[in-house]
């Protein structure tokens, strides 16, 4: 029995692993440059950020009917309730859709066809972070905001992703007091490649209540004071970080230190069809790379719940934080 979680950082289009992706295409009448699932795996290796993401917006190509989104989710939630994922915070990227001609409801109803039974079909509840794509200009995250404003009994919050050098948080600024004053909750990747000044403008400038990644604080102590002191949780990615290259090796990652310092640390998966695992995954990774004790474990697990937006069942944070605690370790069974 894998040690119950959240999971808080995770990008649906990342999921889409190459064998359902081959079967999408099949059904839209997809070509991809690929022969077939075991060449599309020799393309995840990436050399960076943006090599990555130029083969994330590739396969999205096959992503076209609500059906398609539906059968995505409910394919990442069987992988993670299986890693014991009990409540996961799910990011998509409407813009990315958008300009393929797939319209915001097509998206997201059918990716509520999944998450709206997900307690039911997998043990797992779920919520929805509908993110702007950073890379693009202010004026369309705008436009996105206002166009899922139908949606909002589905939507959750707001994050902003993609190419985070030369993008800088403050270009949201509008978009996100906007989203702020319609009652959604507020993220942003920060501190990934680039520097901690954005996680500082992330936080000061768009009000976030998250930092997605957040790494590159432990580069300014009194940001990380600041983080400490408000505890400001951080939705690390440890297999992300290695892929893309933000550290060598997972042998030098500087989680243990960040737990040290007191910072309020979560463990999540990214994008783990591309990047090679899912969230049990990451906690197996960390656990056998960095040498995390036990107890290390079990608070980065109880701080994925306390870091999720739960404040309307307090009484279900309760509850999942209860199986953390009462968890009993298996050897090196975490996952």
């Amino acid at each position: 029995m894998p040690l119950p979680k959240a999971e808080l950082h995770l990008h649906i289009e990342g999921t889409l692993e190459p064998e359902l992706a081959f079967e999408l295409a099949a059904r839209n009448g997809v070509s991809l440059p690929y022969a077939d699932t075991d060449e599309l795996r020799k393309a995840y290796d990436f050399e960076d950020l943006q090599s990555f993401l130029n083969l994330y917006y590739e396969l999205m190509a096959v992503l076209r009917i609500e059906q398609d989104f539906a059968d995505l989710a409910d394919a990442y939630l069987a992988r993670a309730a299986a890693q014991g994922v009990r409540h996961a915070e799910i990011f998509f990227d409407p813009q990315a859709h958008l300009v393929r001609g797939v319209s915001l409801g097509t998206v997201v109803q059918g990716l509520w066809r999944a998450l709206g039974s997900s307690e039911q079909s997998h043990g797992v509840s779920t919520k929805l972070i509908m993110c702007f794509l950073r890379d693009e200009s202010a004026e369309s995250a705008l436009e996105t905001l206002r166009a899922a404003e139908p949606y909002l009994d589905r939507i959750t919050g707001v994050g902003l992703d993609s190419a985070e050098v030369g993008h800088p948080p403050v270009k949201f600024k509008e978009v996100y007091e906007a989203a702020a004053a319609l009652g959604l909750r507020r993220v942003a990747h920060a501190g990934e490649e680039g520097p901690p000044e954005y996680i500082t403008e992330a936080l000061d400038v768009l009000g976030v209540e998250r930092v997605d990644h957040g790494l590159r604080c432990v580069e300014d102590p009194a940001l990380v004071e600041r983080l400490v002191r408000e505890r400001i949780p951080l939705t690390l990615c440890p297999l992300s970080n290695v892929r893309l290259r933000t550290v060598d090796t997972l042998a030098e990652h500087p989680l243990p230190a960040m737990l040290d310092a007191g910072l309020m640390c979560t463990v999540n998966s990214d994008d783990p069809a591309y990047f090679g695992g899912y969230a049990g995954d990451n906690f197996t990774a960390v656990h056998q790379s960095l040498g995390l004790s036990e107890d290390r474990l079990r608070e980065l697990a109880r701080n994925s719940f306390l870091a999720s937006f739960l404040e309307d069942d307090e009484e279900r944070r309760a509850r999942y934080l209860a199986e953390v605690d009462a968890y009993e370790f298996d050897g090196d069974a975490v996952s």
